[in-house]
């Protein structure tokens, strides 16, 4: 097939000194800066022994030249192959998502390209076998989406000398990991239904082993017992819309049930439904309350109260870890916990007993439990 003239030549054509012939290679770099090749390799590699001179020398030649390192080259020079790969699991959900494409933009903006495998499963095999296909294709590190129990001891075992961070887990080996604050996201949520003037919060948990889940389960659970409210056995479910409108068609079935804590937003939604079709109006006769923030939060039918959790700074976080394991920089004491924030909208409102004396738009002082508590913000 002919190339045509717009394209470019594939492999002949003119540097920038106007001679003709091959494409640049690094042995052409190091012939004309004056250098040997491992020089030119350590200029790619800004490695810090390189005199200031003799770098700019490299530079000037590679212009000149209109030398352009390939990945591949870069590899050899630098036994890397700036590749990193990540193993998700039920990345079609917002949260892993979100921060798949955050770990996607930071990787590109340190010049490393991301490989990914899903997972449906925290089992030891199917990690096994991620693992290995990434192995297979090079990665420098690895970065685990997938917050489950069993995962981290998983990938432990599957390949101990890989640099590796978690995004939850319950390694306690001193494994690299970030993770967001559910536990006080949880307490937060819990605390403002309380503070609305509702006896008790019942609440829809995420699915059992699942990391976060189970911290907003005990946090949920704790922040009732330590203000002397019942608490009710939790409804669980799939993180779905669907689940959250079968178990909100349960709750909706309950007279006493005035606040409903859900573990993400996906089920609240399905929750603000099952009250819709059962008659009980959100806020008026029941507050919900979601988790996540997802974009579409704030346009519910009423506007959701929940949890902002920045996925985005989360799996930016992840990124940096794991170069500075590859790098063989020492990680900040302590594990990198990326802050919530309760945002408060229209689906949360006075306990029905209380709202003939609260003004319309306003919520009742809240009662703070011992403890201080952070702003929230309005939308």
């Amino acid at each position: 097939m002919t190339r045509s003239a717009a394209e470019g030549p594939s492999r002949k054509g003119r540097n920038r000194r106007g001679f003709a012939g091959a494409r640049p290679v690094m042995d052409d770099v190091a012939r004309l800066a004056g250098v040997s090749k491992q020089t030119v390799s350590r200029v790619l590699n800004d490695h810090p022994s390189v005199r200031p001179h003799t770098r700019e020398a490299v530079l000037e030649a590679m212009r000149a030249l209109g030398y352009r390192p390939s990945r591949s080259a870069r590899s050899l020079a630098s036994g890397r192959t700036r590749m990193l790969g990540v193993i998700s699991f039920d990345a079609a959900r917002y949260g892993p998502a979100s921060i798949l494409t955050a770990v996607n933009t930071a990787a590109q903006e340190s010049g490393y390209l991301v490989g990914s495998v899903a997972i449906t499963t925290g089992d030891p095999d199917p990690v096994l076998r991620a693992v290995d296909r990434l192995t297979a294709e090079g990665v420098d590190g690895v970065i685990a989406i997938a917050p489950q129990r069993g995962v981290g001891q998983a990938l432990a075992a599957a390949r101990p000398g890989m640099p590796l961070v978690m995004l939850e887990s319950d390694l306690a080996d001193g494994t690299p990991l970030v993770t967001a604050d559910s536990r006080t996201g949880a307490r937060e949520a819990t605390e403002h239904l309380l503070g609305l003037g509702h006896g008790t919060v019942w609440h829809i948990a995420g699915p059992k082993g699942w990391i976060s889940a189970e911290e907003r389960l005990d946090s949920w659970r704790a922040t009732l017992t330590a203000a002397g409210a019942p608490v009710h056995e939790p409804l669980f479910g799939d993180w779905s819309a669907d689940s959250g409108h079968a178990l909100g068609r349960v709750l909706a079935g309950r007279p006493g049930v005035t606040a409903v804590f859900v573990s993400n937003d996906q089920m609240a939604l399905g929750v603000l439904r099952a009250f819709h079709e059962a008659g009980r109006r959100v806020p008026e006769d029941v507050s919900v309350v979601g988790y996540d923030d997802i974009p579409e939060a704030a346009h519910f039918l009423p506007p959701l109260t929940t949890v902002r959790t920045d996925f985005g700074e989360i799996g930016t976080r992840a990124v940096r870890l794991l170069l500075d394991r590859i790098d063989g920089r020492s990680a900040a004491a302590g594990v990198p916990v990326t802050p919530v924030r309760l945002v408060v909208r229209r689906s949360s409102g006075p306990a029905p007993g209380r709202r003939a004396g609260a003004r319309a738009g306003e919520a009742p002082p809240a009662r703070h439990h011992g403890r201080a508590r952070r702003p929230a913000s309005y939308d």
